[in-house]
């Protein structure tokens, strides 16, 4: 397992860290346990956020007394000092410690910066200067953001969805942050589920010398799976690189990603789930998206009124009401029997 240096910040840790996003999910007993185990196997980054509910509460049970063996990173979604400052203080209280290794902003709508009136890279400084937060983070589903904040001098880190199905512009994101000595963490490194093979996905991210790759952890299996590349890391061979290729191939042009800029909808679709439904069909156990929920969540399509916000918050420019309308005509015949997946 390669060990991975974030930048400037000088933070070395292994090339597999956690987040801490789906812990919110399960009971406090079981995220302590799965956080320590992931500790005890290897990991020593975790990642959470202000947003994530009780996340952050459940990462601070959990290395309560071992503060100073892990490295945490958690994030604030603040629009004004006020709230940043609250945030702050909030994650502080949750997460039992008196710092934070990397504070970021989270989906950062742009590259926050001294004297841009917002006062929240300020806050940031004001922090660093208190020993609230140690090194100063960015995260962003907006390329362009990531892409400022990387040449910027501004931030330590930036995190940003990173997967075998990255573009060449996001590629292009990783080695800016090479050059620019800035710690590149990964989000949604399964792309939001459209990655279901784990081995593939662990030697793409062994491949990329500075990337850290936070994987969304909310099961005992799927632990054991990640911490198993601790022992024997999948390298990028001749045949995984053909499955990638053949993978970037079938997922080729315009899909959703999943990452819910789009939200809300002012029809109450689910439109990060709705959007990609055919692939999800495909790509997971089929009768996971065939449920009375789903059914219902799906019809909610019809109800589109083709405002296109959707399609102006896009970070990827998708024709969203079009795929919409594409997943749930494709969706009916997977129910109907007319499709077989």
């Amino acid at each position: 397992m390669r060990n991975v240096t974030l930048g400037k910040t000088g933070i070395t840790v292994p090339q597999n860290a956690f987040g801490a996003l789906p812990i919110q999910r399960i009971s406090t007993d079981a995220a302590v346990r799965l956080l320590r185990e992931a500790y005890e196997g290897g990991m020593r980054l975790f990642d959470s956020a202000r947003i994530y509910s009780d996340s952050e509460e459940k990462v601070g049970l959990a290395f309560e007394g071992i503060r100073d063996k892990v490295y945490i990173t958690t994030k604030t979604g603040a629009k004004n000092a006020e709230d940043f400052r609250k945030d702050l203080d909030t994650s502080l209280k949750m997460l039992r410690t008196d710092y934070i290794d990397v504070y970021q902003f989270h989906l950062a709508p742009r590259c926050f910066a001294p004297g841009d009136e917002s006062g929240l890279y300020e806050c940031m400084l004001e922090a660093k200067k208190a020993g609230k937060i140690r090194h100063i983070g960015i995260t962003a589903h907006l390329i362009q953001v990531a892409m400022e904040a990387a040449r910027s001098g501004l931030y330590e880190t930036v995190q940003f969805p990173f997967s075998y199905l990255a573009s060449e512009q996001e590629l292009e994101l990783v080695r800016t942050c090479a050059a620019n000595d800035v710690g590149f963490l990964a989000m949604k490194g399964l792309a939001g589920g459209l990655i279901t093979r784990s081995g593939a996905a662990m030697a793409f991210m062994d491949s990329q010398p500075n990337v850290v790759p936070l994987w969304g952890i909310q099961r005992e299996a799927e632990l054991k799976e990640w911490l198993s590349y601790f022992t024997e890391t999948p390298s990028l061979d001749d045949g995984l690189r053909e499955f990638i290729a053949q993978e970037r191939k079938s997922l080729a042009g315009d899909f959703c990603r999943g990452c819910g800029y789009c939200m809300p909808c002012p029809s109450g679709i689910l439109i990060n789930s709705c959007a990609r439904m055919s692939l999800m069909l495909r790509r997971a156990p089929s009768q996971d998206w065939l449920t009375e929920y789903w059914q219902e969540e799906m019809k909610k399509t019809e109800n589109c009124i083709g405002c296109r916000q959707c399609t102006k918050k896009c970070p990827y420019s998708l024709d969203t009401p079009k795929l919409l309308k594409k997943n749930y005509e494709d969706y009916r015949k997977v129910l109907s029997g007319e499709t077989k997946v």
